[in-house]
């Protein structure tokens, strides 16, 4: 049984499960290195290893194993020599389990490395040695670590890999690491780690290397064994968005009636009065309902049904609160877009915005600003609409009340896609500012 299978695996939460994105740009090594961490763990079966050195797309030389095999599944993938989709892969240690997404580094899959960053702890970008000339990033290097920053992930671990190449030198790490904090001041990063490593090689990967011995810091394992990631959820305001209505004995007096849903985040208990939002009714908790009989007291990450004393009208895509912290009630705001379709903003249409479980019509006002991912600074964006892969602030106003946080206090209601009405393609990604 490996860790993909183990049902201790998702139930250990206690024990600390650390998700992590890896990002950067095309052949910077991200699948490589994840399939490093597997091997060097003992995280990959036998069959598994004799499959892949068997690949027919095998880009290593010799029986040298392509560990880039191991999350790059899809022919596609394989064939071209590049990642497309996010693959996730799961594996252990005896201090942490892990959930790694290998996002894609090509600019036309950006849209990918969103949904894989979206719920990620920790993200690894990864920058090749060889191919910073001058100081200058990469653009998809500077666009992910935009990116990871806006999603509001709170580690950003920064790896030089293919230090083979470069023969271990110090003083390309230091330009890196000094062209890296440039772009971190630029972007808002707080702080980052950053460390020297060969994902071909495993130095630096799972052990600490002798090749850099002037590198103190601890190996790429190690460090993410040992960050903090851990946030109480059930400690912030309580949203829970509902998903549905559940009833039974309807032709009874004393018929069901409750809520059904997941805790976004703080916690409720029987006997809490609490707010429907938009539309302000409040009520008081009669019961709290999950599998297996009821509760007193329900926190974030629960599925539970709760139920009301008073007979109120709330539907799918309410939110309950506490009155004590409200969510705010608006049909006009600003917020942060990524711009994911092939089709650039057309600011005449409506789209289709998806916050939590509300499905409603938005359109865009105005657009404020775009950010240069070449300078990372924001631009006038009047100029021409936003194309895929851009990033920009701007104002929407949607057809239905919505109940919203900022992105950065609380997520699940600051964070919505919009949906384009004619292909269903989703169109963007968007934070409320």
């Amino acid at each position: 049984m490996n860790a993909m299978t183990d049902p201790a695996f998702f139930s250990a939460a206690d024990k600390g499960v650390l998700r992590l994105i890896t990002a950067g740009s095309v052949d910077d090594g991200k699948s490589t290195l994840i399939g490093r961490l597997l091997y060097d763990s003992k995280g990959i079966f036998a069959d598994q290893l004799d499959a892949i050195s068997r690949a027919k797309y095998k880009r290593t030389v010799g029986d040298t194993i392509d560990l880039s095999l191991l999350t790059d599944g899809l022919e596609a993938e394989r064939e071209q020599g590049i990642t497309i989709d996010v693959a996730y892969r799961y594996f252990s240690t005896p201090v942490r389990k892990f959930i790694i997404a290998d996002a894609p580094g090509h600019e036309q899959y950006t849209r990918n490395m969103v949904t894989g960053a979206s719920t990620a702890d920790v993200a690894v970008i990864l920058i090749d040695a060889t191919r910073v000339v001058d100081g200058q990033l990469l653009t998809q290097t500077k666009r992910h670590s935009t990116l990871a920053h806006l999603l509001g992930i709170r580690h950003i671990v920064v790896a030089v890999n293919k230090m083979d190449l470069v023969e271990w030198s110090r003083p390309v790490f230091d330009r890196i690491r000094d062209a890296y904090a440039a772009l971190a001041a630029k972007v808002g990063i707080a702080s980052f780690h950053i460390l020297p490593l060969s994902a071909l090689t495993g130095d630096n990967v799972v052990g600490k290397s002798a090749r850099t011995p002037w590198y103190e810091g601890p190996a790429l394992l190690e460090l993410l064994e040992n960050l903090e990631v851990r946030t109480d959820a059930s400690a912030k305001a309580l949203r829970f968005p509902i998903q549905m209505v559940a009833r039974h004995g309807g032709d009874r007096a004393d018929d069901f009636r409750g809520y059904m849903g997941q805790l976004a985040s703080g916690s409720v208990r029987v006997g809490d009065r609490v707010q429907i939002q938009p539309s302000g009714v409040a009520a008081t908790v009669k019961s709290l309902v999950v599998y297996g009989g009821h509760v007193e007291e329900a926190v974030a990450g629960d599925s539970v049904t709760i139920v009301l004393n008073e007979d109120v009208d709330a539907s799918r895509g309410d939110v309950l609160v506490h009155e004590s912290s409200p969510a705010s009630v608006t049909r006009q705001f600003e917020a942060e877009l990524c711009w994911l379709d092939t089709q650039a903003l057309n600011p005449a249409r409506k789209y289709l915005l998806k916050q939590g479980t509300r499905l409603t019509t938005a359109k865009i006002k105005s657009v404020l600003s775009r950010r240069d991912i070449h300078e990372l600074e924001e631009t006038d964006a009047t100029d021409a609409p936003f194309a895929m892969n851009d990033i920009g602030r701007v104002v929407l106003a949607t057809r239905d009340a919505l109940a919203l946080d900022r992105y950065q206090d609380l997520p699940a209601t600051g964070a919505f896609i919009l949906i384009d009405e004619a292909t269903h393609q989703t169109a963007a990604a968007g934070m409320v500012k």
